[in-house]
């Protein structure tokens, strides 16, 4: 019987790259990414679409930096930091600008008015029936005929203001 699979076992326990080139290209890596998202980043909470588009793109240009594609770390750490830059850059502007922040914010959609679904809004924004009252429900309200106003922030949270006018954060 022929062997299946030929494995050079050398080649995958022996590192093609010094192992302190490795050790020193992680260390550098996370602490200028952490660095940078330290100085140019606010506070952790619920990540925005950007945020995650920053992440996806740091994660990419940092392993490149870190595996070695790269002739030197600095490559991937410009890159990892023209990203925050832009990040930054992108978030100031809209806060300076009514117009920009249009483009890069987008305006609350209300879903509940009054204790009636805003269905169209809802249709749009491809949430159902079950999901709003499930978030309602997380929020410690027990249905949407409670409701004054509900709306999809831009940030993605959902905010709930009961006919009580009791606040709600979502």
């Amino acid at each position: 019987m022929e062997k299946l699979v030929d494995v050079n076992w050398q080649s995958v326990f022996i590192p093609t790259t010094s192992v302190l080139e490795m050790l020193v290209r992680g260390t550098l890596t996370y602490w200028f990414v952490y660095a940078y998202l330290r100085i140019f980043r606010r506070g952790p909470g619920q990540l925005s679409l950007s945020d995650l588009l920053l992440i996806t793109m740091i994660s990419d240009a940092a392993q490149n930096s870190m595996a070695g594609p790269y002739e030197s770390v600095t490559e991937g750490l410009v890159l990892v930091g023209s990203l925050v830059f832009w990040d930054y850059a992108i978030d100031w502007m809209g806060y300076r600008s009514v117009f920009l922040k249009r483009i890069v914010e987008p305006a609350p959609v209300l879903l509940v008015r009054n204790g009636e679904l805003m269905r169209q809004n809802m249709k749009k924004e491809m949430i159902t029936e079950d999901e709003l009252i499930s978030i309602l429900r997380e929020n410690g309200v027990d249905g949407y005929q409670n409701v004054k106003t509900c709306y999809l922030e831009g940030s993605g949270n959902i905010s709930i203001i009961e006919k009580n006018n009791r606040q709600n954060r979502g």
